[in-house]
């Protein structure tokens, strides 16, 4: 099961004691009992017919269930190491943190550098809200055990999976690097003031507003050993002053910023039918890719789960749509 059902009917699940990930409204998830189970917030949702806005209701679940021996965590900011520490040899580390928290900045900053990070992988994704409750709501991550709702902490379901079945997580990013400007900066850090373009050290938000980017539309996408990882800009200072990243940039990186994408929907779709989605277990898209691809009631391929505020494959992904399958 991977897909939208009712509150009553993932509320039966839970009796009935399934292991499950849950996305949804916080008023659909303050209505669960305690069980086998972690969530965080979103309203939005990928599922087959288009992407959407959840109804009152419902519940996107994904059961674990069938796949392995499943166990639940809980983490705080100076605890995250745990993550990757105490997940099974053969299996994954399903973890979900809130937006706007230490424990996610923590995470962003510190992740690549944990002991078996990329041995024992992380999938997961970033909870947060409905837009138009920014500044009123805050982001909430739920450990089902208990039932109790957290916005500063990571939870985890570890999945140990049977000796003939693999994990891998596949990262798919609608954008590449353009051909221009070189962008370096000097710390690990989601908000910029000054970084080196080619060199020069300028104000970010000022370059910003000189190119045309300030609308945050294109991603920055930083060479790391020739994987490209996006930085989404959440905000553009006036010139002169700061601009705030979604995820930290590095030292040591080369950035540059993203060739446009034309058509998200489309561009998905082509991507998604050259995927193999045999034993795919789970998935998840950014929401900017949701906003800035318009894609509210557009189908982009046989790929259902929740729209996130940021993505967890192996470490924190911003504007990529990131799916975990079992082989």
């Amino acid at each position: 099961m991977n897909q939208l059902i009712t509150v009553q009917a993932a509320a039966d699940l839970i009796r009935q004691g399934v292991a499950l990930s849950l996305a949804g409204p916080e008023s659909e998830l303050d209505q669960l009992p305690a069980g086998n189970w972690i969530a965080g917030t979103s309203p939005y949702f990928m599922v087959s017919s288009g992407c959407l806005v959840s109804n009152q209701g419902q519940l996107f679940v994904t059961d674990l269930s069938a796949i392995g021996k499943v166990s639940f965590a809980s983490y705080g900011a100076e605890e995250l190491a745990g993550i990757s520490g105490n997940a099974p040899d053969n299996g994954f580390a399903l973890t979900v943190i809130p937006a706007g928290s230490t424990t996610l900045q923590k995470f962003a900053a510190d992740a690549a550098d944990f002991e078996g990070a990329f041995i024992k992988p992380a999938v997961g994704w970033i909870a947060g809200i409905h837009l138009s409750q920014l500044g009123k709501q805050t982001p909430k991550v739920y450990d089902g055990r208990t039932a109790t709702k957290y916005e500063d902490r990571a939870v985890v379901a570890y999945v140990e999976l049977p000796d003939d079945k693999i994990a891998s997580i596949e990262i798919v990013n609608l954008f590449e690097p353009d051909q221009g400007d070189t962008l370096h900066f000097n710390d690990t850090s989601f908000t910029v003031g000054d970084c080196e373009v080619n060199g020069k050290t300028v104000n970010f938000a000022s370059y910003l507003h000189q190119h045309g980017l300030a609308d945050g539309k294109l991603p920055l996408v930083g060479d790391f050993a020739g994987a490209h990882i996006n930085v989404s800009l959440q905000q553009v200072g006036a010139p002169g002053s700061t601009v705030a990243l979604y995820a930290p940039v590095f030292p040591g990186v080369n950035y540059h910023f993203a060739k446009p994408v034309a058509d998200y929907a489309k561009a998905f779709r082509q991507r998604l039918a050259d995927q193999d989605k045999q034993g795919l277990l789970l998935s998840c898209n950014c929401i900017l890719n949701f906003v800035f691809g318009e894609l509210e009631g557009k189908s982009i391929g046989a790929v259902e789960g929740p729209i996130t505020f940021g993505e967890i494959g192996y470490q924190l992904l911003n504007q990529t749509m990131v799916m975990l399958k079992i082989s």
